[in-house]
């Protein structure tokens, strides 16, 4: 496959992923993908996907959406997991070679700047595009990786407000420290930068595509198996984790004071399988039209 195989130049959000926050997520693996999972369960039945396809699988993480697409288009077709930090690839490469699947190939590559052929029947991405720093020109090289007629599904996260499970910890660390400044180190635009229908629209017609559609996906996922491990995810994850991250040693000074605050909230959401709070995406689906 004639794609490239490093990242060259890196950008300062894929340097900021593999510095700052692939160790953390890590660390938190065992909950994100617990959680991730729901929603792409719910998107899987639905994909346009065949014995044979080739398939590009971008931002794939530790290579899960990567493998159960491999074994969706079975021997006969391919899939290529792509991101842009290697020790989730690393991951995704040992769980392929011990599930004993042949026709999967990981790369660590910028979706952003990556030289594709047209040769993919399906392009995939589950929670990535939204880091894009150039949207448009992230969208418009997967669909150069389409072949005429290829389809594109994306998973990306509606309103913050339908996402408390990111969102209600960020308002119960605010309340103690002080906001991200607006230069501050970051990852790329966000987990919301998707979430405006009109706005993602406009970018995939930009890009190129047609046959534009989106459906909701609603799910509860498990931030925890307890107030105290969900308490520590919020802290180190996500929105409230930037807070927390970027307030320094002000927050190293309150971090029992943020901590009782969290698992005061978090209580609310004990079940018997773990602390269980919504979520919701978008399923966005696009055509290249060749």
């Amino acid at each position: 496959m004639n794609i490239a195989s490093a990242i060259e130049p890196r950008s300062q959000y894929v340097d900021f992923w593999n510095a700052i926050l692939v160790p953390k997520l890590n660390q938190w693996r065992h909950v994100l993908v617990g959680g991730l999972s729901q929603h792409s369960a719910k998107v899987f039945p639905a994909l346009a996907l065949g014995s044979g396809n080739n398939v590009l699988d971008v931002g794939c993480g530790w290579g899960e959406t990567t493998i159960e697409i491999a074994q969706r288009v079975g021997p006969t077709g391919t899939v290529v997991g792509l991101d842009c930090c290697g020790a989730f690839l690393d991951a995704g490469r040992a769980d392929a070679e011990a599930a004993r699947l042949g026709n999967v190939t990981f790369l660590e590559a910028d979706v952003e700047t990556c030289a594709f052929r047209p040769e993919y029947d399906f392009c995939f991405s589950r929670f990535g595009t939204q880091f894009f720093e150039n949207p448009v020109a992230g969208l418009r090289n997967m669909r150069s990786a389409l072949r005429p007629g290829g389809t594109m599904t994306m998973i990306v996260w509606r309103a913050r407000n339908d996402n408390p499970w990111l969102m209600l910890a960020k308002e119960v660390v605010l309340r103690h420290l002080p906001p991200v400044k607006e230069h501050a180190a970051t990852c790329g635009p966000g987990p919301f930068s998707m979430a405006d229908t009109d706005v993602v629209a406009q970018q995939l017609h930009i890009a190129g595509y047609s046959d534009v559609k989106f459906k909701r996906i609603d799910a509860v996922v498990m931030v925890g198996r307890d107030v105290d491990e969900a308490a520590a995810f919020q802290l180190a994850i996500g929105p409230a984790g930037e807070v927390y991250r970027e307030a320094g040693r002000e927050a190293e000074g309150k971090h029992e004071i943020l901590v009782a605050a969290l698992k005061d909230e978090l209580r609310k959401f004990v079940r018997p399988e773990g602390v269980m709070m919504g979520s919701s995406s978008w399923m966005v689906t696009a055509q290249n039209p060749g």
